[in-house]
């Protein structure tokens, strides 16, 4: 099934003011097919956010739903929740969730890119810090698909919203590779009756081959296979795959989450083949 979204310019001033504070920003600019917000907290923490649509529609400050709070790190609550072998940096204890409401009117199709600038942390070579994301109460998984100076600069992507968080992720790399290779298979297999057959059939090899090649310890052919994968999905979103989301979640992004689970993926085949480990 295809759907369709219409799109045109939404343009907000800069908001401020008590109700944003309450939510842990300073402020909130709206742009087309842009969120830029700023993130201020207890303890001096800080950071820019910037989220990124191909196309979205009915872009706001209030549709959006987005906060920031300080957590404690130490919270089974949350700590039970990430990877193992993983923390979250005390620089740095920040949750920022973007949960538009239910009846709003947001909608979006494709992936968003999430960009995250902290001067709390510092950015050092291969630096375990990674982004994570998770839907409320479920486990956090490793979104990453840059990471950069600035202090710190990490960026990632996703088909849909949740909650997000900068962690010290300190597993093997192969250990996350084998975990983002199974991610992509489930949404493949979760989602098959939802892509045209042979679509469906054309993905499933390409994934195949990206798996082929880690496995012969070729981890930047890998990657490059995989890119194929993902602009594979790209160029059949719409009619052969599902790529929308909506605040109403009645339908799932599958291009989306195709799409932004291939590229962390590539981002730790590349680290791997730089040596990583």
């Amino acid at each position: 099934m295809k759907y369709a979204l219409a799109y045109g310019l939404v343009v907000v001033a800069a908001t401020t003011g008590p109700a944003w504070a309450a939510n842990g920003l300073a402020t909130v600019e709206i742009t087309e097919n842009h969120v830029t917000a700023r993130v201020e907290l207890p303890g001096d923490l800080k950071a820019d956010l910037t989220l990124t649509f191909e196309q979205a529609l009915g872009l706001s400050a209030e549709s959006i739903g987005l906060s920031a709070r300080v957590i404690d790190p130490t919270d089974l609550s949350l700590t039970g929740r990430l990877p193992a072998s993983s923390n979250v940096p005390v620089g740095f204890p920040v949750l920022i969730a973007i949960e538009p409401p239910a009846s709003g009117p947001l909608a979006f199709s494709g992936i968003v890119s999430i960009d995250l600038h902290t001067h709390n942390l510092a950015y050092t070579p291969n630096s375990p810090l990674r982004l994570l994301a998770a839907e409320a109460g479920k486990k956090f998984q490793d979104i990453t698909v840059s990471t950069s100076l600035g202090s710190y600069r990490a960026g990632g992507a996703k088909g849909g919203f949740s909650e997000f968080l900068i962690v010290a992720d300190v597993r093997p790399v192969a250990t996350v590779i084998t975990e983002k290779f199974q991610r992509v298979q489930s949404k493949l297999d979760d989602n098959a009756s939802s892509i045209a057959g042979a679509v469906l059939t054309t993905l499933q090899t390409a994934l195949g081959a990206a798996r082929t090649s880690y496995l012969a310890n070729d981890a930047l052919g890998a990657a490059e296979k995989i890119q194929q994968f993902a602009d594979l999905v790209k160029q059949n979103s719409g009619a052969a795959i599902p790529d929308v989301w909506r605040s109403s979640r009645d339908v799932v992004n599958v291009a989306g989450d195709l799409r932004s689970g291939a590229s962390t993926l590539k981002f730790s085949l590349l680290f791997k083949a730089s040596g990583g480990s």
